[in-house]
């Protein structure tokens, strides 16, 4: 093997495990907004970790962050919470994600 298949075999190995940490941040970032926006509509324990589930499943079932997006500002829109309030938030919690993604929490 030479010298240049092994830095190809490197960042390919590299490229493959920064994937697999953006799909598990994405996924925890989803769960995260689940909880949050379970919250903001008064739902606890239980009920707040069934409707995260939900609104994760959403994300592979329906078509990704848009689907998550949609979800959570129809559900939260009685509450006065917009699109950009959910849009931020995601924001915010994709940061607390990735720590703790790389953390192995």
């Amino acid at each position: 093997m030479t010298t240049f298949d092994k830095r190809e075999e490197g960042f390919e190995k590299k490229f493959a495990i920064d994937e697999e940490l953006k799909f598990k941040a994405e996924a925890r970032r989803n769960r995260l907004l689940g909880l949050w926006a379970a919250g903001k509509l008064g739902l606890a324990g239980d009920a707040a970790t069934a409707y995260a589930r939900e609104a994760v499943a959403g994300a592979f079932a329906e078509g990704g962050e848009r689907a998550v997006i949609a979800r959570v500002t129809s559900d939260l829109a009685a509450k006065g919470v917009t699109e950009d309030a959910v849009r931020a938030q995601m924001i915010e919690l994709l940061a607390q994600a990735i720590v703790q993604v790389k953390a192995g929490v």
